[in-house]
């Protein structure tokens, strides 16, 4: 079974163009995705997480 691709916090921020004051704001709000922190303190997301956080953005848009 392949392993989750897991994205450095430096590359979410780049591609959804977010600054990370704004994504500590809105992970504070409960309305980032998911991160995960290695057992070396570094923070991860996973693939799956950040595409599933894009379609629920595009629900609050459309409602």
């Amino acid at each position: 079974m392949a392993r989750p691709q897991m994205l450095k916090l430096r590359e979410v921020l780049e591609e959804i163009d977010m600054s990370r004051a704004a994504f500590y704001r809105m992970r504070t709000r409960g309305q980032a995705p998911r991160l995960r922190k290695l057992p070396n303190g570094q923070l991860r997301v996973s693939r799956a997480d950040l595409d599933k956080w894009w379609e629920t953005c595009g629900d609050r848009a459309a409602a």
